[in-house]
């Protein structure tokens, strides 16, 4: 894995770009497979959270952006269409590569759209933008979602900034209510009550997939693996298996 230095880095969040979270959305997305945008703009409503909604007014120059910068391109098919008369030259190569260009077009999607697929310079990108350090509750569920393209030591990474991020956001909850005592008001304090409990929820919910994630390389407690679990239902393969699944839950606080 390349290191994100900050030349790199200001790269990837030049002030022109499009907003962070979109771009690793769609990129992530992509990663999947070659769409169109109507059908990018529904899986994007699968990872994005709830009030990040992005419109087609969006979406294209989003995507446009990203096609200047070699991210993503429009995906070219062979496809048969009906053949237009050509002039015969004489030369046979000549005939030969007129012949292969009136055949291949961009892909076309329903209703005649665009169809665009992630290039191997969007691919890096993806995963830069995943490993990246600074996470927020925006950007954090979105990079969960497609944290199976990262290795399992930075996915363990990820899991734990956000876990240590929010049991400092859960001491500074108790504290304010602790410092303010009976003063506060009580829909001040029924709203940090909520959101105390909402994070001590989060909490457990990341504890519980960093015990998969370490369990599958032996860390939880520092020493060696544990003997493999028989139920196939839990079982993580190794990543050499090429099958190395990752957690794909929206968490965090919305």
């Amino acid at each position: 894995m390349s290191a994100l230095t900050p030349k790199r880095l200001s790269s990837i969040y030049r002030v022109d770009r499009l907003p962070v979270v979109i771009e690793l959305a769609v990129l992530g997305v992509l990663k999947g497979g070659a769409l169109h945008g109507y059908e990018l703009k529904k899986r994007l409503q699968d990872v994005l959270p709830a009030r990040s909604g992005i419109s087609f007014g969006s979406l294209y120059p989003a995507l446009n952006r990203l096609e200047r910068d070699g991210a993503v391109a429009a995906a070219t098919s062979s496809i048969t269409r009906p053949m237009r008369a050509m002039p015969m030259t004489g030369s046979f190569a000549g005939e030969a590569a007129a012949f292969r260009a009136s055949r291949r077009t961009a892909a076309r999607g329903p209703r005649n759209k665009k169809v665009y697929e992630l290039t191997p310079v969007g691919s890096g990108r993806l995963i830069d933008l995943i490993a990246d350090p600074s996470d927020d509750d925006r950007s954090f569920p979105v990079k969960l979602a497609f944290c199976r393209f990262i290795d399992r030591e930075e996915r363990i990474s990820l899991l734990a900034r956000r876990r240590a991020a929010l049991a400092e956001r859960l001491e500074g909850s108790r504290h304010r209510m602790s410092s303010c005592g009976e003063g506060l008001d009580r829909y001040v304090r029924s709203l940090l009550q909520h959101e105390g409990e909402t994070t001590e929820r989060d909490i457990a919910w990341l504890d519980e997939l960093l015990e998969v994630e370490r369990a599958a390389v032996g860390d939880h407690t520092g020493g060696p693996a544990p003997a493999p679990d028989p139920d196939p239902a839990v079982h993580l393969p190794s990543p050499s298996d090429g099958h190395d699944p990752a957690p794909t839950a929206n968490g965090g606080t919305r």
